[in-house]
């Protein structure tokens, strides 16, 4: 009698243990299949994957998964996060960097200096200022301005507006309890602070109520721009 019990104990764990090897589709269909279907996800989709367990972890965390949905996250980008380019990174971990990078709000000394910037003025500006911006007239291209390591700003030769002047420029950033930010802007001389945006193609706009910088489109750029280490 107990030897039969014993018997039945272990047919039920086997059939456990078949049950369970048999319901993980990993088990059943193979990386390579698993790894065909996940490419049919969308990245969120793909990341949530590798929670699921270490089996699905290895082929939801595959470069070869996520080099294409890197490639397809980057394109139309105005810049292109220079952390993208660490060596040592997996692919998901390089995904899930530019996609935190493409929102930040912290704009660094290398982001103003990697970029060359569109400048223009607001309608709230005077009269006289904006008909000497070619934009405002339609005479010409938008002006251009510059940003340099050393704190010193610069302008295109014979700028009508920039008239020679010598320019510097601070990052001014505080902070309140916990590490948050409270204030963060960009000041030009004694010129009204600019406060710091991002758009949705990773493009950066300084602006205050008199006139904006844009952060011309340069994704082509060698090496990539900004930070090589992440600043959130």
């Amino acid at each position: 009698m107990e030897e039969r019990k014993q018997a039945a104990d272990a047919e039920r764990r086997k059939r456990g243990r078949e049950k369970r090897s048999g319901s993980d589709p990993v088990e059943v269909l193979g990386e390579e299949v698993m790894g065909l279907v996940m490419e049919l996800l969308d990245a969120r989709s793909v990341a949530r994957c590798t929670a699921v367990s270490r089996a699905w972890y290895g082929v939801a965390a595959d470069n070869r998964l996520w080099e294409p949905k890197c490639a397809e996250l980057i394109a139309g980008k105005a810049h292109i996060p220079r952390l993208t380019m660490i060596p040592t990174a997996s692919k998901l971990s390089t995904y899930s960097m530019a996609i935190m990078d493409g929102k930040r709000n912290r704009i660094t000394k290398e982001d103003l200096c990697d970029h060359a910037w569109e400048y223009c003025f607001t309608i709230a500006a005077p009269e006289y200022w904006r008909n000497l911006d070619p934009s405002w007239k339609h005479t010409g291209p938008p002006m251009r301005r510059y940003f340099h390591e050393d704190g010193y700003h610069s302008a295109d030769p014979h700028d009508a507006v920039w008239g020679g002047h010598e320019c510097e420029y601070m990052i001014m950033t505080s902070f309140v309890g916990d590490g948050k930010i409270r204030d963060h802007y960009v000041k030009i001389n004694q010129w009204p602070p600019m406060k710091v945006s991002r758009k949705e193609d990773w493009s950066w706009e300084l602006s205050n109520h008199l006139y904006r910088y844009n952060s011309i489109p340069d994704a082509e750029k060698k090496g990539c721009t900004g930070p090589l280490f992440p600043v959130w």
